[in-house]
Formats: structure tokens, sequence, C-alpha cells
């Protein structure tokens, strides 16, 4: 029976046998056969390579391309190019979320966004990044003409100079400019080195001895959403870091009412009586602040056991008191072991004495007096001496005056209460975790701001500011993959995996096809909204680092 050949195409699919999937290739054909089109399979290429089976569908699609160049003998050839996936995805969210408008199409806002995706990929120094864009498509994607590890470096600078700007348009397009609300916090962050212009013996968040480092202060929106980022010298204290953000937010971030929401050992007397006037606030008091309180008659004990309780202060001053129970039961244990500790200690110097008749027990006493007041006990714990005999006896009624305010915690703000109720109060403080999220974020897990190699303060800065604009794009990734389980990390590793395919006619580059995702890559896709172009430009560029890497990072 006689038919006509009307198309040949490549069916691919994913089948399931045993638990396993496996992808399945088969070459078809249609044709019409008494009026009818039929499909039947030609052949099974299900064995062939990736980069084969591309070159079938790429050849495919352009048979009648193919068949011209073959009879004019014009050599045309494919070739894997560089992982692509993970580099279109964050540069679509950066555009998405205004990143790549802010930093703007030059070569330098093109390098800066390089810097931003590259640490959101695979953290490391300039050096690292240059490397990781000789694997990553960055010149394809990006439009980037070549660079080195200084071109990077010089970007630093570029950076710090336009910190203000980028940061402004940035916050223009996030479209909340009249929430009027911003988180505050400080934390630190060594350096490697002793010659860095902001770098600084003082205190150390990190818990690292002997480093000195920069003092970071990072300025969010009330949905945790990082819009600005100061570094201050390595000896400057959290509450002189504040005049700086207000005067930020009171100039750039402007708004009928301002509502700054700090830490208790920010927001003090001296920084709250210095805020303009309009500006609200929302902080904590201390332990002793609140006794002096309880003693004054102020606050009422019995208002801790609340959910939720306010009282309202001459001057329109509110304080809005809690009790965590969570948090009491964990003092509650902690003050067992540390009584534990200092009981078996006793039990050890009794039973040194017993064996050693010369040692003197006055030199015991002392060292456990002194153990005492290293585990904070010392005013309910005491050592007792009986004879060679020591002991460690509670006293109950000191115990039960420290552990009284246990859990107990006041926020303190000028906002009325049509302005915020109590419960707003509350959870607006309780929002200054986000806040701590985005450090540990930058600082440790993921984008290893720290340790910290540049020199210069405006190239401080500027690695700074990429390491926020990274977590910004991780951030964003984190909300819409939540549904996926699984870390921002392992998303992205996923999509490195999905590499371009380079077409060469005659010796000169052509184009790339990116070939068609697999299901797990489709749906990360899918879930951060980001429609992969059909290919991408060819591009000659260099892109090389000036000195070899001794060894390859680790990732995390």
């Amino acid at each position: 029976m006689l038919y006509d050949v009307l198309i040949m195409y490549l069916d691919s699919s994913t089948v399931q046998r045993k638990g396993t999937s496996y992808t399945r290739h088969l070459l078809r054909e249609s044709y019409r056969e008494g009026g009818k089109v039929k499909h039947r399979t030609i052949a099974n290429l299900s064995g062939c390579s990736a980069a084969e089976i591309e070159a079938i569908r790429l050849a495919l699609r352009h048979k009648h391309e193919l068949a011209s160049l073959t009879s004019a003998h014009i050599a045309v050839e494919l070739e894997q190019g560089g992982s692509c996936g993970a580099v279109l995805t964050l540069y679509a969210v950066a555009k998405q979320l205004g990143l790549a408008k802010a930093l703007g199409g030059t070569q330098q806002g093109r390098l800066a966004l390089w810097q931003v995706i590259a640490r959101a990929i695979d953290q490391g120094s300039r050096l690292s990044a240059v490397r990781l864009a000789g694997v990553h498509a960055a010149a394809e994607v990006l439009g980037l003409a070549g660079f080195d590890e200084d071109d990077l470096y010089a970007n630093l600078d570029w950076l710090a100079v336009r910190q203000r700007c980028i940061e402004d348009r940035l916050f223009a397009d996030l479209g909340e400019p009249g929430s009027g609300l911003y988180l505050y916090d400080v934390t630190s962050s060594y350096l490697e080195g002793e010659h860095n212009e902001l770098a600084a013996f003082g205190y150390n968040r990190d818990g690292t001895r002997g480093k000195r480092q920069i003092v970071i202060g990072l300025l969010c929106t009330g949905g945790g959403v990082p819009i600005s980022i100061e570094v201050f010298r390595g000896t400057t204290q959290d509450p002189q870091t504040v005049a700086a953000q207000v005067r930020k937010v009171a100039e750039r971030f402007g708004g009928l009412r301002l509502t700054l929401v700090g830490d208790r050992g920010m927001l003090r007397g001296p920084q709250i009586a210095a805020l303009p006037e309009g500006f609200g606030y929302i902080t904590a008091i201390t332990k002793p602040q609140i006794e002096a309180l309880v003693a004054g008659g102020l606050l009422q004990m019995s208002l801790f056991d609340e959910e939720v309780s306010e009282v309202l202060a001459p001057g329109g001053v509110r304080y809005v008191v809690r009790r965590n129970p969570v948090r009491a039961a964990e003092l509650a244990w902690s003050r067992a072991d540390k009584l534990k500790v200092l009981r078996r200690m006793a039990e050890e110097a009794t039973a040194y004495l017993a064996s050693h008749r010369r040692a003197r027990v006055e030199v015991q006493q002392r060292a456990l007096e002194a153990k005492a007041v290293r585990l904070k006990i010392q005013a309910w714990a005491t050592v007792v001496v009986k004879g060679r005999e020591l002991s460690c006896v509670t006293d109950e009624a000191a115990l039960a005056e420290v552990a009284k305010l246990d859990g107990c915690y006041a926020i303190t703000t000028n906002l009325s209460p049509a302005e915020a109720s109590a419960q707003t109060v509350h959870d607006r403080y309780r929002d200054l975790a986000l806040v701590e999220q985005g450090f540990r974020t930058t600082k440790t897990v993921g984008l290893e701001m720290r340790p910290i190699h540049v020199r210069l303060a405006s190239r401080t800065r500027g690695h700074v500011l990429v390491v926020m604009l990274a977590y910004r794009l991780v951030q964003e990734l984190a909300r819409r993959w939540a549904h996926l389980n699984l870390t921002v990390q392992e998303g992205l590793d996923q999509l490195a995996t999905l590499a371009s395919q380079k077409v060469t006619v005659q010796g000169t580059p052509a184009y790339q096809t990116i070939p068609r995702p697999s299901p797990a890559i489709r749906e990360l896709l899918a879930a951060a909204g980001v429609t992969l172009p059909a290919a991408l430009p060819p591009r000659r560029v260099t892109v090389a680092t000036k000195k070899k890497l001794q060894s390859r990072r680790r990732s995390h």
C-alpha cells in the first residue's frame, strides 16, 4: 500500500520501571495512508548520548538548512557549551526584582550582577568568580565582555560609589514605601590579614579571637527584605550605628510615619531621644529595667502570665509584656545543669582532700567559688565547708527571686494603640528574627561573607553589598521554592546540570541551543517563574584568571 511521509520527529518520554526513571528516545515518522494520518517508530535511540540526541533533534528541526549546507560542503559541528540553568534562573529573578535594572546594562553593571549571581551559585573570592564564569554561561547570558579578577576587584570600587543609587532603585521597585516600618540589626564579620582600612578589634560576635573585624548594619522592610547595608569600623558599638540608619530612613525611604524596630542593645535612651520628630520606635528593655518597673509598681508580675498585656506609662510610652514559657523552662534547666556541675566538682574536691592529707581545704573552696561565679550562680548557690568535706547548698529564696522573671520580656514603643495594637507591637519586634536569619545566611549558610580578604574600605563596602544583593536573590528563590522541600543550593545545583549546545558552522559559532530540561528542572523553573530562551547568542570572550588556584574551594 502506498503512503506519503509527512514529517519525521523525535519522541522523548520518561518511563518508570521498578521505581527507577528511564528516558526513552524514539525516532518516529507520521505518514498518510488511506486518507488518514498514522505514526510509526523507525528506531529506538535511547542508547544515544545527550549530545547525540540534541544533534539529531537539531538536524530534524533544521533539515532544510542542513540539506543546503551539505550540498555546499559546509561543515556543521555540535558540542556541549557551558552550564546555563542556574545563571538563567538567577538572571531572570534578578530582572523580576529590579536588580538587573538597578545595576544597569554597562559592562560594570553586568560585572556587578555576575558577582552577585556567582556568590549565590558557589561562594568564593573574585578569583573563584572568574573560574565560575568559565564553567557557567556567564558571558552569553549576561552579555559580558572579557574580564579577569582584577576587573572584579575594581568593580567593587564601582559598587561602593553607586551603592546609594542602587539601594534607592531597589527600594522603589518593592512597591511598599508606605509601610513605614523598618527592621534594623547589627552584626560583625572578621577579616583575614591586618591591613584592611576598616578593620579593628572589637566585640566579636563570631566568637573568633585574635581577628580584626568590621561592623555591619542591615536595614530591612517589615517583611524582612533587605534594603540597605552599612559598614562601620570594627570598634563601632551597636548604638553608634543607629544615627546613620535613622538618617537613611528619614531621607531616602521617607513616609508620613516611620518606625524603627531595633534590639534592646541598640535602641537605648540616648538613641530614642535623638530620633527625629514623628519617628516611632519598637524595642525591648533589659531585665534590670523590668525589675525597676516592677519595684516601682508600674508593672505587676501577674501581667506576664497573660498572653500579651500592655501598660501605658506617662508620656505616651507603652510597655507590651509577656512570658515565654519555653524560654523559662530553658533557663530552669540551665540552672539545674550548672548546679549539677558545681556539686560534682565539690564531690571530686572532697575525694581529693581525703586522699591528699596535706592538701589545703581553702584552695579547693576558692576554686569552687570561682567556678560558681563563672557559671553565674553565686547569688543562690553557696559552697559550704564542713571539716575537709565540701558541698553546694541552694538558697531557695534567692533562687526564686532570680527565677521570677524567667522568660519575661517587655517591649516598649511610642506608637499609640490606634497605630499598633499590643499584639502588633509584639509581632513586629519578633520580626527582628528575620534580620538575624539574614545575617546567618550571609555569614555562614551558603553565602559566606566571612572571612573578608579585601583591604580597601571601598572594596570592603562593595563586597558586603554584593553579599546583601545575593541574599536578596537567595531569599526570593527560597520563597518561591518553599513547597518543593529542598534548599536553594540544592535547587541551583540541579539547574547547573542543564548545559547549552554550541552550534558551529564552518568553524564559526552560530548560536547555542538549550536542550529540553528534565522534569525536575522544569518543576524548579516553573516554581521560580522562569521561562528559558530557545537559544543563546554566541560570544567569543576571554574570561581567565591571572593566577592558578592551588586547590578548589569546598562547596557548601
